[in-house]
């Protein structure tokens, strides 16, 4: 499934960034705010202690807001409406979790002063988890630890329009957390999720 979103995003770029290049360059510069909002999926790369429990996709809304302090680098906050996700077991649905994602990061431009600009980074995301169900066959109650993890990300904005732009990303982010079952019963969950953005922006 990632190969194909991948794949998907990558032919995305390519037609938005001829499209760019026909219109007027909008640059990017030291001082600019940079607001982009759009679509986004949680991929989660999940194992834990316990064989066959899995964490399945979730979808949201998500904000972000970057400043740039340099003309090439930029200090981003990623914020999103909560993402829902099924826990399974042997694939079959035994509970139910939000979380929320506020992510740091420090951002690479690489050509700002093009209608085409790719970037990347690297920062800080925390992760809380709240509103979790589980089946009572399985258990009376679960809580998930909140999560603390780096976060890798790549991506492009490309002009659209005099004030907006098209933008994909693609994250790597570090989360684990510990599942109580009951009380009592401790299961050590890593998730470590690919998440999948796409979305418009604008600057001022």
């Amino acid at each position: 499934m990632l190969k194909i979103i991948s794949k998907q995003v990558g032919l995305a770029a390519l037609l938005l960034s001829s499209l760019g290049l026909t219109a007027q360059v909008h640059a990017v510069s030291q001082g600019d705010w940079l607001l982009r909002f759009g679509g986004a999926t949680v991929n989660p790369n999940d194992s834990s202690d316990l064989p066959g429990l899995g964490v399945d996709d979730g979808q949201a809304i998500y904000i972000n807001a970057t400043y740039m302090i340099r003309d090439n680098i930029g200090l981003e906050l990623l914020a999103a409406t909560p993402f829902t996700h099924d826990i399974t077991l042997n694939g079959a649905k035994i509970g139910e979790t939000q979380h929320l994602p506020p992510t740091f990061s420090v951002q690479y431009h690489f050509s700002p002063k093009a209608s085409f600009r790719p970037y990347v980074g690297a920062g800080i995301n925390y992760t809380t988890f709240f509103s979790e169900e589980i089946d009572p066959g399985v258990g009376t109650s679960l809580s998930l630890d909140d999560s603390w993890g780096l976060a890798v990300q790549a991506g492009f904005d490309v002009d659209i329009s005099k004030d907006w732009f098209f933008n994909a990303d693609i994250r790597y982010i570090d989360i684990e957390t510990t599942a109580t079952i009951s009380g009592s019963t401790n299961v050590d969950v890593t998730i470590d999720p690919t998440v999948i953005s796409l979305g418009v922006g604008t600057r001022f």
